[in-house]
């Protein structure tokens, strides 16, 4: 930071909290201490800021290599480019000249605000002329342009049609749905691409992939970068534009060429050939003369060969299929058609359809017009009739068109008053003063007239609302020889950088060194020397760092401030000789422990523990030591180089070797070598049924082989699972699953459940034993169906009886009504034979089978 910034100006010295009176200061001593340090902070942060700024400026880049970095940005952007064309740049100039504005102190100026576009900053570029802004001012250009272009609408008008912006420097316009939001960099690609001191600014450093304009169908190769894509670079094999010469290989962006020999391209015309020279496009009409017909073919004239279709004034008069009309078309080629009068007409007010002869005139329905009339509001109240409806007449209460007065008149008349607008203009200056205005006023017609933000010169455009357009003039600013000119908006070239000069310094060298680098004329010091030292150091090295002779040194502790209000007197930094730094040269160092041999500086070239474990293998043979590299005392035998000295750890691991298996326990000796020796531990595990628990010794289950430990996992217990057929297992307890085939003997029984029979369950399952009823059973059954049978007759004979009796009470019933008589038919219906005796019949039916049941349930037993 340059000497004074970051201090207090004086009006917040004035306003700052210290009151008059010693008394006052020495009981506020704590609170005067606290805002101090709040506003050393503040200076401290605005100082930070202040440096961001000037290294993160575009056109405040100050070092010294600043052309040789821009060559190589440049070389590095345009290396696929030219790549294509066999170093052919030529094409590239345009392009470069944006590039270079990029990099060129002042050049990348936003024509909104008038200030400087820096590196760190998001920008949007235009893709008519390429002009770079900021996004926050083009995104509030953009909200103020389509504000003032929207103000005259009412709100029934606005948002109906989508108004454009224009673009500030070349008036490009764009929709309101492209209105930047985001950052982007130039191709597009990257959203916020991040800031890279090797890269074009706000270039992602990808490869363009634009497509070319006009269209080829090939993609820009340059990297991503501002300006114009330059002309493809592609080689393509073409024709000229007649395709009479032979393909030749030419630049796809000048792929299309002339022969110069005659077109010889048939015209138009059909008769007389191109005589011009090899051309691009259709060729011109043809300028002789010929007889031509018209269309129809009754009319020769001359004319143009360029027009060879014309129509004469006669009319086709041809007999139409209906042969009563003719038709009426002017001088045609194509079929006259059908007669216009045929098919299905409608009436005028075409409510209704008439299939009339093409000879007859279409009548009218007599029914209402109902056609909206050209107020929009009523219809028609006139018969259906021919020709145009007439005015609306009716009678209604009209509003002006400001909506202050009433007036009852006819409805197609308009109705205005006399009264002037006193609104505001879109300008907020002037009053509209129109008669019955409808408040969409014009926009304002004085000229605006304000300063603009280069304050010197005036707005020209006419009185509006909102900012000015930028200053479109320009100003030189020069260098400090005035060889360097460059030009930049209007109102910048007061706090503009001037440009560098390409004239070196012939300033004489300040520090020990005999010559000074050469670097271009600059106004102010000349840079510090960046010259090595080279200097010879007590080890006998040279000192390879940048000159010191000229450093900036900060003071600190020279004063004591008062408090904030006290500006201090001397500089922050002073410039000094500083001492040669310690030696770096590398000189080759081995570690404590003999791991690596590793560089080390000169000034510090001393044995050192590196980062590794020491790595020597322990007494028990097992472990290494784990202890960071460390000396160790050598030992004579070269053997015993590996093993651990008195200066490793001991090993105090518990012994990991890889038990047998099967044995999930630890071994009891500590970490020792050899093998470990048998487990004596005893196992509590379930038996194969999980009913009991055993208790096994480990070395015998371990060395047990399948059939051993099958019989060691038993309890010797019947097994307790149930077998699919619901039987628990009759084997000893085993291991999987148990056996199918099961012994255990229940009874079958035939289908009527009379007689049974004891066999294995497993027979039965399988299906190959059954019970097969008897004599006995099949009579039994016979008897029951016989009976069902008798019972089922009954029932429908008694069924068909009181349908009969049904029958003839409603016939009675009938008799009864024709004779107009009012009387009761009392029908007495007779007993059936199976209503009278089917108690004397059920009884010994019903005792006889109860003794049957009760006979079956003994012999079951």
């Amino acid at each position: 930071p340059r000497h004074g910034q970051g201090h207090l100006p004086l009006d917040q010295v004035a306003q700052s909290p210290v009151q008059p009176g010693l008394e006052h200061f020495q009981g506020g001593e704590l609170s005067s201490q606290k805002k101090f340090d709040e506003i050393k902070k503040a200076n401290q942060a605005a100082a930070k800021k202040l440096v961001e700024d000037q290294f993160s400026s575009s056109s405040e880049d100050d070092d010294e290599d600043a052309e040789v970095k821009q060559g190589k940005i440049l070389a590095k952007t345009f290396t696929i480019y030219t790549s294509q064309t066999d170093g052919d740049a030529s094409e590239l100039e345009r392009t470069r000249q944006y590039m270079n504005e990029a990099f060129q102190s002042g050049a990348m100026t936003c024509l909104i605000c008038i200030a400087s576009v820096k590196r760190n900053q998001a920008v949007w570029s235009c893709c008519g002329c390429f002009c770079i802004f900021h996004l926050v001012c083009i995104q509030k250009w953009a909200k103020d342009s389509l504000f003032l272009v929207s103000s005259p609408l009412t709100d029934d008008d606005f948002g109906k049609k989508d108004y454009p912006w224009p673009c500030p420097k070349c008036r490009f316009e764009y929709k309101r749905s492209e209105t930047p939001s985001r950052y982007y960099c130039y191709c597009g690609k990257v959203e916020n691409p991040a800031l890279d001191p090797w890269l074009v600014p706000h270039s992602c450093g990808q490869i363009c992939e634009r497509e070319f304009k006009p269209s080829c169908g090939h993609k820009c190769l340059l990297l991503c970068h501002p300006g114009p894509c330059p002309p493809c670079p592609k080689m393509v094999t073409t024709t000229c534009h007649c395709k009479k010469a032979k393909p030749v290989p030419r630049r796809c962006s000048a792929k299309e060429w002339s022969c110069r020999l005659p077109c010889g391209r048939t015209l138009l015309c059909g008769q007389h050939t191109c005589e011009n020279s090899c051309h691009a496009g259709d060729c011109q009409p043809c300028p002789r003369v010929s007889k031509q017909r018209c269309i129809c073919g009754r009319q020769t004239a001359e004319r143009l060969c360029a027009s060879p279709q014309w129509q004469c004034d006669q009319v086709c008069g041809k007999c139409l299929p209906c042969g009563n009309h003719t038709c009426e078309r002017v001088c045609h080629a194509d079929p006259c058609g059908d007669c216009p009068r045929s098919g299905k007409r409608s009436c005028p007010c075409e409510k209704s359809k008439f299939t009339l002869p093409c000879t007859e005139d279409v009548p009218t329905c007599g029914d209402s017009c109902d056609k909206v009339l050209e107020c929009g509001i009523h219809k028609c109240s006139q018969r259906c009739h021919r020709g145009p409806c007439e005015i609306c007449r009716q009678e209604v209460e009209k509003q002006c068109r400001c909506g202050k007065h009433t007036k009852r008149m006819p409805c197609h008349k308009p109705y205005l008053c006399e009264t002037k607008c006193t609104k505001i203009r879109d300008c907020q200056k002037h009053q509209c003063r129109r008669k019955c205005c409808s408040g969409n006023c014009p926009p304002c017609d004085q000229v605006c007239g304000r300063t603009l933000g280069c304050r010197n010169h005036k707005c020209p455009s006419g009185c509006h609302r909102g900012s000015c357009n930028p200053c479109p003039e320009t100003v030189d600013v020069k260098c400090n020889c005035g060889k360097t000119v460059i030009k930049v908006p209007c109102g910048r070239e007061r706090t503009i950088k001037p440009p560098k000069c390409k004239q070196l310094c012939s300033r004489p060298p300040t520090c020990h060194h005999s010559t000074q680098e050469k670097h271009y004329c600059h106004f102010g010091r000349c840079p510090p020397c960046r010259q090595s030292c080279q200097k010879t150091l007590a080890c006998g090295h040279l000192c390879p760092v940048s000159c010191h002779d000229e450093a900036l040194v900060k003071q600190t502790g020279l004063h004591q401030s008062a408090g904030p209000w006290e500006q201090p007197s001397e500089p922050a930094f002073i410039q000094t000789a500083l001492p040669c730094p310690p030696c770096e040269v590398p000189v080759p160092v081995e570690c404590l422990g003999q791991h690596e041999v590793s560089p080390l500086p000169c000034h510090s070239a001393n044995p050192y523990p590196c980062v590794r474990f020491c790595g020597r293998l322990l007494d028990c043979q097992n472990h290494t030591c784990m202890k960071e590299c460390h000396h160790v005392t050598k030992l004579n035998s070269a053997e015993d180089e590996k093993k651990a000295g008195p200066e490793c750890l001991q090993c105090e691991e518990e012994c990991t070797k890889p038990r047998p298996s099967g044995c999930p326990h630890r071994c009891v000796l500590p970490c020792h070598p050899g093998d470990c020796p048998s487990c004596l531990q005893m196992l509590k595990i379930k038996c194969h049924c999980k009913l009991s628990i055993l208790y096994i010794e480990c070395l015998k289950l371990t060395c047990a082989d399948l059939k051993e430990k099958e019989l060691l996992t038993s309890c010797k217990n019947q097994c307790p699972k149930e077998l699919p057929c619901g039987h628990r297992c009759k084997e000893i307890c085993h291991s999987g699953s148990c056996p199918l085939n099961c012994s255990q003997k229940v009874k079958l029984r035939c289908l009527c459940k009379r007689l049974k029979k004891e066999i294995q369950c497993s027979k039965i399952k399988e299906g190959q034993v059954s019970l097969e009823c008897d004599a006995l059973c099949k009579e039994m059954k016979r008897k029951a169906s016989e009976i069902k049978e008798a019972e089922a007759k009954a029932a429908v004979e008694e069924e068909k009886r009181r349908q009969q009796a049904e029958l003839e009470a409603f016939e009675n019933r009938l008799k009864g009504r024709r004779k107009n008589k009012r009387r009761k038919d009392e029908v007495e219906v007779e007993q059936s034979s199976w209503q009278k005796y089917k108690n004397l019949i059920m009884l010994p039916v019903f005792g006889v089978a109860v003794v049957m049941v009760a006979w079956l349930m003994v012999y079951n037993d």
